[in-house]
């Protein structure tokens, strides 16, 4: 397998990751009171924030805490978040990026 390397990658690691938490029973009511079926600028926003972080091209500006942090999101939520995006990467890529996304992902977990 190869790792993350480019934006093509980023999309394909967002977009799979992001139809599984569609089918998720615990997560999709918590997105979806927020997208409202409406998930491309998510996505969107989601291309660029990893773009930033694991291709260092800064396209991503904004506060990511500050948008979660009035949600509904307990423990369970984000433990389900981070077994369903530690699984999405670990099946697409291997190498530094794809281990610096998980880092990323559960460094995020701390933070909320």
């Amino acid at each position: 397998m190869k790792d993350i390397e480019t934006l093509d990658d980023i999309n394909l690691m967002v977009d799979t990751f992001y139809g599984r938490v569609k089918d998720n029973e615990l997560l999709n009511p918590i997105f979806e009171s927020v997208v409202q079926g409406n998930w491309q600028p998510h996505l969107d926003k989601m291309y660029r924030f990893w773009q930033t972080i694991l291709l260092y091209e800064h396209t991503y500006t904004g506060s990511p805490f500050a948008h979660h942090a009035p949600l509904p999101i307990q423990a369970e939520h984000f433990e389900a978040w981070l077994t369903l995006f530690a699984q999405t990467v670990d099946e697409l890529f291997a190498g530094e990026r794809a281990t610096e996304a998980k880092s990323r992902a559960a460094k995020m977990g701390e933070m909320f």
